[in-house]
């Protein structure tokens, strides 16, 4: 009998391996852009996931209002077996006699007697329907339940908007290291070979032994900085996975990279005519307004009167023993109908008080609109003139790190020429360090500018 061949089958599990290999290689490590990074963010943080069961609860509180004004119906079971039965009390000449020979002398009027008016066991099986014909209430409550549900669904968009802003800034952050950590590691390649080229001409006597201490000075303290950095760079990859809603263990990548000349080059236009709706934060006002309103009518409807119909089916069985109970003969039905009005007449002024209360809420929300109003107004002022000040900042900085960079250039030409001192090339590094941080500074602040703009303007997060 021949041997099936093994090849194929050792390259079909080397094939799955190393996809599986590749698979998890990616799990491992996925790339996020700024969008991907925000869309992922939007499903997965906690917080707008906890408004998402906010609406999910609202649309259930909608249905729990309309149930009121639906037919309510119940089913009643009830078996009582008397230990001992309860009498009746009646005094003679007081009420019908019942029982015994009415020709025998009768006791004085006024004597006592009693009697047992049910027997030993008793049984009640009842269906009863209710059914709300007019209640003023019950309709303002419908519509305040459906505003209550458009108030939680702003709240959602409100925890997005949130969302939205933390990721972005997060996502800017660690950008703005990694390119930070990207100059200083070519700047310590800079910084050793000039310690290394220094060395040797201390060792062929051009240089004395100074000048080489205080480029190793630089050297140890730029290593320095560029630990901290990196330790910065995973603190704020941290931050940006905890804003995102994922696991710190999960290694992720940033494709993005930044756009110097795009932000340096960004033009802020004067916010003219701002439609105040755009901001979710005066929309859920206006939400809020809206129900405040809403309770001012419930209480007033509390004067109107309330109709009610009911209405009861059943049967009411009774027996002295009680496996006679099942008899046939014994169940007979009962039914009625009815309406109920409750008419209310004086609660003590409560339903007043409750509406002065609903009144002057209804007012405290205007003036928290008037005062939102005005706060937008500053906070797009603030926004802009920050942006404005911040985009200045930054094109001087970076204007600072070029003239920076020729600097040490030259500096260094010098210093191999022979032209030029050692202390020149250090202060000349010094100085570009300083500029290099002062610019990514400068790039960072405007970064976060632009978002706070972009929020202030209601532009964050486009519906």
């Amino acid at each position: 009998m021949n041997k099936p061949p093994f090849y194929p089958v050792i390259f079909i599990w080397a094939l799955l391996l190393f996809s599986t290999g590749a698979i998890a290689q990616d799990a491992a490590s996925r790339g996020y852009s700024l969008q991907q990074a925000v869309d992922f963010a939007l499903a997965n943080n906690v917080n707008v996931k906890n408004a998402q069961v906010d609406v999910k609860s609202s649309n259930a509180r909608v249905g729990e209002v309309r149930a009121i004004g639906l037919p309510q119906v119940s089913g009643q079971a009830q078996l009582i077996h008397n230990i001992e039965i309860q009498n009746v009390i009646l005094e003679v000449g007081a009420g019908p006699s019942f029982g015994g020979d009415p020709t025998a002398p009768q006791p004085p009027v006024g004597t006592p007697y009693s009697f047992p008016f049910q027997l030993k066991n008793n049984a009640v099986v009842s269906v009863n329907a209710n059914q709300l014909l007019f209640d003023g209430s019950y309709f303002i409550g419908l519509k305040a339940a459906s505003t209550y549900k458009e108030l939680a669904r702003k709240n959602l968009n409100q925890s997005k908007i949130q969302t939205v802003e933390a990721v972005t800034k997060a996502y800017y952050g660690v950008l703005v290291n990694r390119e930070r950590l990207e100059l200083l590691d070519l700047n310590v390649k800079y910084l050793d070979t000039l310690v290394r080229e220094t060395k040797a001409m201390y060792d062929n006597g051009f240089v004395e032994k100074i000048d080489v201490d205080r480029l190793e000075v630089q050297l140890n303290n730029l290593d320095y900085q560029q630990q901290q950095v990196d330790r910065l760079q995973e603190l704020s990859l941290n931050l940006l996975k905890f804003q995102m809603g994922l696991d710190m263990k999960q290694n992720i990548q940033l494709t993005d990279s930044l756009y110097f000349e795009g932000i340096e080059n960004f033009t802020v236009d004067p916010v003219a005519d701002f439609d105040y709706s755009q901001r979710n934060e005066y929309s859920l006002l206006q939400t809020q307004k809206e129900l405040a309103y809403l309770d001012v009518r419930n209480n007033r409807s509390q004067y109107l009167p309330q109709l009610a119909a009911f209405g009861t089916f059943g049967y009411n069985p009774a027996a002295t023993k009680l496996s006679n109970i099942t008899q046939k003969e014994r169940w007979i039905d009962y039914s009625f109908v009815g309406l109920q009005l409750n008419v209310p007449i004086f609660d003590g002024l409560s339903k007043h008080y409750k509406i002065q209360q609903a009144k002057l809420a209804y007012e405290k929300t205007n003036q928290n609109m008037s005062l939102l109003q005005n706060s937008i107004d500053l906070e797009i002022r603030q926004a802009t003139i920050t942006l404005t000040n911040n985009l200045d900042a930054l094109k001087s900085q970076k204007r600072n790190l070029d003239l920076a960079a020729e600097i040490v250039r030259v500096t260094r030409i010098k210093y191999q020429q022979g032209v030029g001192s050692n202390i020149e090339v250090n202060n000349a590094i010094t100085a570009y360090k300083e500029a290099e941080t002062n610019y990514y500074s400068a790039l960072y602040d405007a970064l976060i500018a632009k978002v706070d703009l972009d929020k202030a303007t209601g532009k964050l997060l486009a519906e």
